[in-house]
């Protein structure tokens, strides 16, 4: 069986696999260090989890508890937000693969830490578990330095500010999911309270709207997508960094535009603020389309994954009615399974001669 781990600020999830990548299991322990429960399939408990190592030993225990013997796992993967230049593809964890990691922590200082702590957790209690990582940037290693690269000078680039993208997990789902039938130019959209898209080209990433952080391009739940560097620096002047930080990344987006981030209520209202939000979220997303479609030199097929792709049509309607200028290409809703892939990535790397 495999394990698969994405370790959040406050909160550990877990999702168990078979060999042939079936779902058997997924749990979460949720605010860890205050009030914190765990939720395995449809058993939810109060638990005492100060940590992420607590917390993790008792998923683990849970799972025993119910019928998944943890003695089976034979592989953990975990979820690592970014990869920085490091890392262009999963990796087995190493002593040197976790100083590449803890060397990305200023790229993810809120999400690289607590990857980590899922890592040394286990590497204390299972020390002879192999284990591997997937990183969310990694899928995007691929596109060309003309794609990657802000028009700023060196110092600042060797520096590690250039665009890296990210959903990395996401797209090579939707790439594996398809198989032979991979489109050879797909223009691909993770839309979600994240969203994001990207241009892929004969299976590999070509463009990311996503750059630096995942606060640019598309508009999302709370994060604003592109803007304007003077403006950041202007709301940073008023507010102060953290102000700016919280207004652009969690007051933003939807919520800013009709003060929700749930789209499937923005659709069920009918007021101007919610029809503007709707708008102008499809707009964009279909306006950086177009930028995705110019990277790969056209676009043979659609697809759509993540919560309001796959379920919100209205949505896909709008963006697609933009986008008729580029014919019609064939749409596709292929389901997001993150997890799914980085127990992908995992069985790949074990069997790996």
């Amino acid at each position: 069986m495999i394990l698969v781990v994405n370790a959040g600020s406050s909160s550990l999830k877990v999702s168990l696999f078979q060999a042939d990548l079936t779902q058997i299991a997924d749990g979460i322990v949720s605010e860890i260090g205050t009030n914190s429960t765990l939720n395995l399939g449809e058993n939810k408990s109060n638990v005492d989890a100060p940590d992420h190592a607590s917390a993790l030993a008792q998923m683990m225990t849970a799972l025993d508890d119910a019928g998944h013997k943890t003695t089976d796992i034979t592989a953990v993967g975990h979820r690592v937000v970014h990869g920085g230049t490091y890392f262009t593809e999963p990796a087995r964890v190493t002593p040197q693969v976790i100083d590449a990691i803890r060397a990305c922590i200023p790229l993810a200082p809120l999400h690289n830490p607590v990857n980590l702590l899922g890592i040394e957790a286990l590497a204390k209690t299972h020390p002879d578990l192999p284990q591997f990582v997937s990183f969310d940037t990694a899928f995007h290693a691929t596109n060309p330095d003309v794609a990657t690269r802000y028009a700023i000078p060196d110092a600042q680039y060797a520096a590690g500010i250039q665009r890296y993208g990210f959903h990395g997990s996401s797209y090579a789902n939707m790439v594996s999911e398809f198989g032979d039938d991979l489109p050879p130019r797909l223009l691909a959209l993770h839309l979600g309270n994240g969203a994001s898209l990207c241009a892929i080209k004969d299976g590999k990433s070509v463009a990311s709207s996503m750059g630096y952080s995942p606060m640019s391009g598309l508009v999302m739940g709370t994060r604003c997508g592109e803007i304007d560097g003077a403006a950041v620096l202007r709301i940073a002047d008023e507010l102060g960094l953290a102000g700016a930080d919280r207004l652009l990344n969690k007051q933003s987006g939807l919520k800013g535009l009709a003060g929700d981030n749930n789209m499937k209520n923005l659709l069920e209202r009918d007021d101007d603020d919610a029809r503007f939000a709707v708008d102008h979220f499809c707009y964009w997303a279909a306006r950086q389309a177009g930028s995705a479609i110019v990277a790969m030199g056209g676009v043979d097929a659609v697809a759509f994954t993540g919560g309001i792709g796959e379920n919100a049509a209205p949505i896909r309607d709008k963006i697609m009615a933009h986008l008729t200028c580029f014919g019609a290409p064939p749409i596709h809703v292929i389901a997001a399974d993150e997890e799914k892939q980085i127990a992908r990535d995992a069985l790949a790397l074990m069997n790996r001669p």
